[in-house]
C-alpha cells in the first residue's frame, strides 16, 4: 500500500486543510508553509481567554517557530487545550506531535486516537492520517483496505495528498487492480490543486507514455509547473534533460530521465 519511501503523517495550518503539500519527507509535514500574519503576543492573550482558534495557532507558533521561540512542549500543550475543546485541526495535529515524540512521549496509540476524532468529523488531514497509520501498521495490524478507505475519504474532500496516494495506490495495484487510467485521473485532480508530486508524476506519464500517448512538450508543461511549486524532482530532472538536449556533435537527443519502465515514480517534497 505505502508506495512512496517515506509516506508522512500530516498536520495543519489552518481551519481549512490548504491543498498544497508543502515539502516534505520526514514523518510530518505542513499542508502549507507556516507563515507569520500576526502579532503573537496579542494572539496568546486571546489564547488565554480562551479562544480555541487562537489556542490552535498558538500551538502552531510554537511548533513552526514562526513568531516565537521553538517549543514542541509548548506546542502541545496548546494544541490539547484546542483539541479538547472540539478543534479538528488541534486534534490533528496533536495526533502527529503524539507520532514523532516531539514536546509528549511517542504514542502510536495516542496518534491514532487523535487522528480518529477529528477524522471521524472529517477533517481530511486527520482522514489521511488515519490511513497512513493503517497503510504502514503503526501501532495496528496493517489493512490495505482500511487505509484504502480512509484514503478515499479524504480525496473525496478534494485533498491533494490524499487524492495522490489513490493515484500511487491505482498506478502500483496496492489492494486494487491496477489502472494506469484512474491513477492519472486522481494525479490530475491533484496537479490542478497545485500538487507538486502530481504534477510531477503527470510529466513522467507523459514522458514515459505511462497510460497516456507520449507527449514531450506536454511533460514538460507539467514538469516546469513542479518546479516551480517547490519539486526538486522536477528541477533535477529539467536540469538533465537542459544538459542533454543537445549531444556533442550537436543533434538533439532524448533526455535521459534515469528511470526505467512503465510505472510512474512517487516522490515527496521535504518541508
Amino acid at each position: 500500500m505505502l508506495s512512496r519511501t517515506v509516506l508522512a503523517v500530516i498536520f495543519v495550518v489552518g481551519v481549512s486543510a490548504a491543498s498544497f503539500a508543502g515539502p516534505s519527507c520526514a514523518i510530518g509535514m505542513f499542508d502549507k508553509a507556516p507563515a507569520r500574519s500576526h502579532d503573537f503576543s496579542q494572539l496568546l492573550k486571546k489564547a488565554e481567554r480562551g479562544d480555541r482558534r487562537a489556542q490552535f495557532q498558538v500551538g502552531l507558533d510554537f511548533e513552526s517557530g514562526i513568531g516565537t521561540d521553538l517549543d514542541y512542549g509548548e506546542a502541545a500543550r496548546w494544541y490539547r487545550k484546542a483539541a479538547d475543546e472540539g478543534d479538528l485541526a488541534a486534534q490533528n495535529n496533536l495526533g502527529s506531535m503524539y507520532a514523532r515524540g516531539l514536546g509528549v512521549t511517542q504514542s502510536n496509540n495516542e496518534a491514532l486516537k487523535w487522528y480518529l476524532r477529528a477524522a471521524t468529523d472529517g477533517h481530511p488531514a486527520a482522514q489521511y492520517n488515519v490511513a497512513f497509520v493503517y497503510a504502514s501498521g503503526q501501532g495496528v495490524p496493517r489493512s490495505d483496505q482500511t487505509a484504502l478507505s480512509w484514503f478515499r475519504k479524504s480525496a473525496a474532500q478534494g485533498y491533494a495528498p490524499a487524492e495522490v496516494e489513490l493515484a500511487n495506490i491505482y498506478l502500483t495495484g496496492s489492494g486494487v487492480p491496477a489502472d494506469a487510467n484512474q491513477a492519472l485521473q486522481w494525479y490530475r485532480k491533484a496537479a490542478k490543486r497545485g500538487n507538486a508530486v502530481a504534477e510531477f508524476n503527470l510529466g513522467l506519464a507523459y514522458l514515459l507514455g505511462t497510460g497516456v500517448l507520449k507527449d514531450s512538450q506536454e511533460a514538460f508543461r507539467w514538469l516546469h509547473k513542479a518546479a516551480g511549486h517547490g519539486s526538486s524532482a522536477a528541477i533535477g530532472l529539467l536540469r538533465t534533460a537542459t544538459r542533454d538536449a543537445v549531444s556533442p556533435s550537436g543533434s538533439n537527443t532524448e533526455p535521459s530521465t534515469g528511470l526505467s519502465g512503465s510505472r510512474v515514480g512517487a516522490t515527496t517534497n521535504r518541508r
